[in-house]
């Protein structure tokens, strides 16, 4: 058992040995191959085949394997290091200590958008983006897409209204679920209905990788996941007779009775089924 803590706790000594087992990985040549598991999962409700990862039921116990999988990686460089989660709905301002010199580095820069603090920027000599990522090596970041189409981060309000839902997701279990928390969290936008919320809207707010299907790019974006996976933690004890939907596959014979997982479907690429990840206790606690 241990413990994930909100960044804004971890010690100087605690930040630094996150740092530290991250760039291991990096090095290794494992951090590139979970960047490459995400490209490849994330799958649009629009492709024929299946998708465990993103715009379905499966999203948060499917996040939940990856992001163990990836602390197991950093605790086999250094057991006493977990991943701390960002609360975004209270560090919101572009000087967190979340974006200090000493952690994840700031903002890119005018103009490319080329992240020049921290351990992370590529002129420190230890990041370099996967090929195909970008047409250039270094990570990027554009805090809250100033100019014609700004985003801002989502408020404690819009996480209490997704929290608010007994329902854990809804027919047709994709990105136009109107209702269900799985949506309101993962938050893709529907037309008419409601904006891009939550999950999707931190994405956007960082800007460079982190706002497409290569997002751990960013090494944030493992911070950005673990809160995810606390929400739902949330929603769980605030809802405990309700259930994860749906048991099975859809009775219905068509694209989503092959393409959504119940909760006894085992999720790509582990095997692992929903059931498997619903109860994190004797592995893991919030604090």
């Amino acid at each position: 058992m241990y413990t994930r803590k909100n960044q804004r706790d971890l010690t100087r000594t605690e930040k630094r040995r996150l740092v530290d087992a991250i760039l291991r990985i990096k090095r290794s040549g494992r951090y590139d191959d979970f960047v490459v598991m995400h490209r490849e999962y994330y799958v649009m409700d629009t492709e024929n085949r299946s998708r465990p990862a993103h715009m379905t039921p499966s999203f948060f116990p499917w996040h939940r394997r990856y992001l163990l999988e990836f602390e197991r990686a950093l605790q086999a460089v250094d057991p006493g290091v977990s991943v701390p989660y960002w609360d975004w709905t209270q560090d919101r301002s572009t000087t967190s200590s979340l974006w200090a010199e000493d952690f994840l580095g700031g903002n890119g820069r005018p103009g490319d958008r080329r992240v020049m603090t921290g351990p992370f920027a590529y002129d420190a000599g230890n990041w370099k983006v996967g090929t195909g990522i970008t047409d250039q090596n270094w990570l990027t970041r554009n805090f809250g897409r100033p100019g014609r189409d700004p985003v801002s981060l989502p408020t404690a309000d819009d996480v209490a209204r997704a929290l608010k839902d007994p329902v854990y997701d809804t027919e047709p279990w994709n990105s136009v679920s109107t209702e269900g928390f799985r949506n309101r969290i993962e938050g893709w936008g529907i037309h008419r209905v409601r904006p891009v919320a939550n999950h999707n809207r931190v994405h956007q707010w960082v800007g460079g990788p982190m706002a497409g299907a290569a997002s751990p790019e960013d090494p944030v974006f493992w911070l950005h996941h673990s809160f995810i996976d606390l929400l739902w933690d949330r929603w769980r004890k605030a809802h405990p007779k309700a259930a994860y939907v749906p048991g099975r596959k859809p009775d219905a014979p068509g694209r989503e009775r092959r393409h959504v997982f119940g909760l006894d479907d085992p999720m790509p690429p582990w095997t692992v089924t929903p059931r498997a990840l619903l109860d994190h206790s004797k592995v893991y606690r919030y604090a």
